[in-house]
């Protein structure tokens, strides 16, 4: 019998809910997503365990009293997992981090080596991915730790009691384009002149940042490329296509060599905020003492 862990999670969300919808968004899924693994569970069984006849919904009688097995097998994983991360201790546990991928280049590494001030240098695995991707992982519990710029609008979907975050450090958005043979950027955001834009995918946290700015400057511009990816908006820029707005800690070097040059005034600046995330429900040792260093010792 195939029996994956994570039906009998939403089989006792489900009872606990009495609705697919409300039991869909605790378990970070959505409702089609939701349905189909509960009809799996019932499949894999052979057993009916939910009358979606009766709103809100309610448990067969095969479905109560699985429901017994199921809460105590869920519990007893738990349990086993929390004995094991405890016997484990933090030094023998590998920290699995997700971040973007700019933030995997240009900030993990420097940011792992500063722990040692606080008497950690634990074992990591880092996977660089999109946000949506790192978002998704957190709440799957395939990472422990997931590094983001902070975004207002993904924090609303998320419960800060479940996921909390702390400040790690604070950078900001530059608009950048390649220079001249004087040195001097190739083009101008305050000449009123409509620029050639190396843009952000629909969707992304940057670029909604960025067209937010668009809009209020009123920027003519046309877009010439577009990507999900701030390192492949620079590689752009580099190649004097367009004007990218690139997080500093990507083009540091590429600044100070003047292969990059700043193509407007301060005002074009955005702030970004870089934080940690992590899952609460996940004990983990190694993540709690974390945690903990960095919260200045806070309970956790």
């Amino acid at each position: 019998m195939n029996l994956e862990t994570k039906w009998l999670e939403d089989f006792v969300t489900l009872a606990t809910t009495r609705s697919f919808s409300q039991a869909a968004a605790k378990r970070f899924v959505t409702q089609p997503a939701f349905s189909r693994r509960i009809r799996s569970l019932e499949t894999t069984l052979g057993l009916t365990l939910v009358n979606r006849a009766r709103t809100p919904v309610e448990l067969t009688e095969a479905g109560q009293l699985f429901l017994i097995t199921a809460r105590s097998l869920v519990e007893q994983l738990g349990e086993v997992l929390r004995h094991l991360h405890h016997l484990e201790g933090p030094k023998g546990e590998v920290l699995q981090f997700a971040a973007a991928h700019s933030l995997a280049l240009g900030f993990f590494p420097q940011w792992i080596a500063s722990l040692r001030e606080l008497g950690l240098s634990p074992s990591t695995r880092l996977v660089a991915t999109n946000v949506g991707e790192a978002v998704h992982a957190l709440r799957e519990g395939t990472c422990d730790l997931m590094l983001a710029f902070h975004d207002p609008d993904a924090a609303l979907q998320m419960d800060a009691e479940i996921f909390p975050s702390l400040h790690l450090a604070n950078n900001e958005m530059l608009p950048v384009c390649a220079a001249d043979a004087q040195g001097a950027p190739l083009y101008d955001l305050n000449s009123g002149q409509s620029v050639p834009l190396l843009a952000y995918s629909a969707g992304a946290f940057l670029g909604r940042s960025v067209n937010a700015l668009l809009r209020q400057r009123q920027l003519r511009y046309t877009t010439v490329y577009e990507t999900a990816m701030a390192d492949s908006l620079k590689s752009m820029a580099l190649q004097g296509l367009g004007v990218a707005w690139v997080p500093r800690l990507s083009i540091d070097a590429e600044l100070q060599r003047g292969e990059l040059v700043e193509c407007g005034d301060e005002t074009w600046r955005l702030p970004l905020e870089i934080r940690l995330y992590r899952c609460s429900l996940v004990r983990k040792a190694g993540v709690r003492l974390l945690w903990r260093k960095l919260d200045g010792g806070a309970s956790d």
